[in-house]
């Protein structure tokens, strides 16, 4: 039952949603599956892999939740068979939360107090349409606590208006008119019109729920919970009041005109606020998954982000009246030296900033530069750029966000126990551009600052997606088992920070590892632990050629075999795309692997250990072009993409604001998402349309640019 509904949900192969279940269960990771089990899904991808995951994991949810409220009506004793067979049979929350509506808990209601008094009768027998004389019957029904007959037929109002906001019926109807055409109002709060200017775009703001994009709610959401903004969802009354009518007005009369009160409060004070509410958290969710998915693409990106490689460089975390703060890095990114220079205003130490850079460069041989991207950072590598290398020294401006986060964090005091916070920030720079993904592991994602209101958005929702990101970016690029840190390891399919932990002190006490064999010595290393983790380890120059490579060690003896029936040695095989082509694939096909393995065997053969990440590009900013101040509109400058959300891409043109480029403003084609035609840190040309020099607001097009 579960295969075949997550099957509909996912709209994957029967088989392949079977298999991958099967596989979970059996405590697999996504980046495994997706990796080295193609054969039993069916080649499924990671994005597809997790939305089986979730699926599953929500389907589960709602049976638990099937237990509760089968277990509370059973207890009161209400459970019938028909409604449990319906509560089994629905697979759907709200459908599920209607059923259970009548029989939950519930504080003290209008309904429930008339209903003590003894007017659920009266209530009937209104409902019922058929007498004339319903002032004489409620008279009956006064007591200690129903003075009047009128009151009598206002408590059992109370109780129809409570019947109808419970009706499955009702529910799905007025559901269907808010999924078509629901409205979202937003209005200032008068007083604080002023304080509120930041918003004032939603000040008089109304748009069908359905087409107002995720950044766009989730900004009229964070006014209305600063208190700037008044927001509703609503529908038009006239398209719901027709249906309710025609389902429970059967008569024109004295009944009639009590129901259709009881229709108009349930209706205002009951349904309204209780479907509000369920379309309030329905398009906070979408919105909220739509900004977390650009987030993890960003992230992704960033993660992926080209590295310099193991090189001696220095780095630089710029500051004006602090100074700039300097760091002399190990081509290990070991720290060798740190000093302050001071080349910017107000002390002006030009000279000796200069002469401080070029013979640090020398001592430690430094082959890059690399220098914050935030204040001071383009006045910073101007001056790097003016001193007189004795050999080619590449700088390169690198996105620092979150290196302060890191500086002030445990991992970092565990480094740097003896350092202050502007030296780890130093380092941090210099590491983010030898390994961007070794060293931004060691921040949380949020900080990376690279979101879309990721402050606004469901934080566990965002927490789970980030973590997922990391870990398939580490996985995707393989780590060094050797020089990876523990922050990095802790990522690795099947390791988490326990194992990570084990696996450096195993490296700390007995030395490099030489064989992925080792990793089974490895404390709470179990066979599913290394089955899971073993194919994203790499291991350089040790006994196996295989170890550098992303061929599992499960199937190393498939690769003997083809050394053994070409006639060469395994190593022979390594970049010898001409021998690998002529293999016939089709004679190591078992009932276990299959071509699509076999396939990504040869692909690393061709190519073992290959850095997916490609190289590192230098960016060149336009001299003369420091501040906000010096832009005109017309201008075409270079740039490069710094974030990316739904609505546009930020670029960062060499000042401290990032200037906007707007969807329309991308490209002449239509489409849909910036990210289906830039990337983070793509390099472009901007053209200058619009500067807002006191909201400090950019407006930059790539169209004639």
């Amino acid at each position: 039952m579960l295969i075949n509904l997550i099957q509909k949900t996912t709209n994957l192969p029967l088989a392949s949603v079977q298999n991958t279940v099967a596989l979970l269960k059996e405590g697999a990771t996504i980046p495994f599956i997706a990796r080295y089990r193609k054969e039993r899904t069916g080649s499924l991808d990671e994005n597809q892999i997790t939305h089986i995951q979730k699926t599953y994991q929500g389907l589960q949810d709602l049976i638990k939740r099937k237990e509760y409220i089968l277990k509370v009506i059973t207890e009161q004793g209400n459970l019938t068979p028909k409604l449990k067979q319906q509560i089994n049979d629905t697979w759907d929350e709200n459908t599920l939360e209607d059923l259970y509506l009548p029989f939950k808990r519930k504080a003290t209601t209008k309904a429930s107090v008339a209903i003590a008094n003894g007017l659920e009768p009266l209530a009937k027998t209104i409902l019922q349409q058929n007498n004339s004389s319903l002032y004489k019957i409620a008279e009956s029904y006064r007591n200690a606590k129903v003075k009047t007959a009128d009151a009598a037929i206002d408590g059992a109002k109370h109780i129809i208006a409570a019947w109808i906001s419970e009706s499955q019926y009702v529910r799905d109807r007025i559901r269907k008119i808010y999924s078509r055409s629901a409205i979202i109002t937003s209005k200032v709060v008068t007083k604080k019109k002023t304080e509120a200017v930041k918003y004032k775009d939603y000040f008089e703001f109304s748009e069908s729920l359905g087409r107002c994009p995720s950044h766009r709610l989730l900004a009229i959401y964070r006014g209305e919970k600063a208190g700037y903004l008044r927001v509703k969802i609503t529908v038009d009354n006239a398209q719901v009041t027709p249906i309710l009518d025609k389902k429970y007005i059967t008569s024109k009369g004295e009944c009639a005109d009590h129901i259709q009160d009881a229709i108009d409060d349930s209706l205002k004070r009951l349904i309204y606020p209780s479907i509000e509410n369920e379309y309030r958290k329905l398009s906070k969710q979408k919105a909220d998954i739509e900004a977390i998915n650009v987030f993890s693409e960003n992230l992704k990106q960033l993660l992926l982000s080209a590295p310099l490689g193991t090189k001696p460089v220095l780095a630089i975390d710029p500051g004006f009246r602090s100074g700039c703060k300097v760091v002399c890095l190990s081509e290990n990114g070991d720290l060798l030296y740190d000093t302050v220079i001071f080349p910017h205003p107000p002390q002006m130490r030009v000279e000796d900033a200069k002469d401080k850079i070029y013979k640090l460069a020398k001592k430690y041989k430094s082959e890059a530069i690399a220098i914050g991207n935030g204040t001071a950072g383009k006045e910073t590598m101007a001056l790097c750029k003016s001193i007189d290398f004795d050999k080619e020294v590449d700088i390169h401006l690198v996105n620092e966000s979150g290196a302060s986060i890191y500086s002030a964090s445990k991992v970092a005091q565990e480094e740097f126990p003896t350092q202050d916070l502007t030296v780890r920030g130093s380092v941090s720079i210099g590491r983010r551009l030898m390994d961007p993904l070794a060293e931004l592991v060691k921040i949380d994602p949020k900080s990376i600052g690279v979101g879309q209101y990721q402050h606004d958005v469901d934080q566990n929702l965002l927490k789970d997606s980030l973590d997922r990101t990391v870990e398939s970016s580490v996985n995707a690029v393989g780590i060094n088992l050797n020089t990876a840190s523990k922050h990095l390891l802790a990522y690795v399919s099947g390791l988490g920070p326990t194992l990570a932990e084990n696996v450096v002190k195993y490296r700390t006490e007995q030395g490099a590892f030489s064989d992925r064999k080792q990793l089974k010595k490895v404390a709470r290393m179990g066979a599913k632990s290394y089955e899971q983790a073993a194919g994203f380890l790499r291991i350089r120059e040790g006994k196996n050629v295989l170890d550098t490579t992303a061929v599992h060690p499960e199937s190393y003896p498939i690769v003997t075999q083809m050394a053994k029936d070409t006639k060469v040695k395994v190593e022979s095989l390594l970049h010898n795309k001409s021998l690998l082509e002529s293999i016939d694939l089709k004679q190591y096909v078992t009932s276990e692997v299959g071509l699509p393995t076999l396939k990504d065997i040869i692909v690393e053969l061709a190519k073992p250990g290959l850095d997916i990440r490609g190289e590192v590009e230098t960016m060149h900013f336009s001299d003369g072009i420091n501040s906000i101040a010096d832009l005109q509109v017309g201008m075409v400058l270079p740039g490069v993409i710094n974030n990316i959300t739904k609505f546009g891409a930020f670029v960062d043109i060499g000042i401290k604001e990032s200037g906007l480029v707007h969807i329309s403003q991308i490209t002449d084609r239509f489409i849909k998402d910036p990210a289906e035609v830039l990337k983070l840190n793509q390099q472009v040309k901007v053209k200058v349309m619009d500067v807002d020099e006191p909201r400090k607001r950019v407006s930059l097009s790539m169209k004639d640019a």
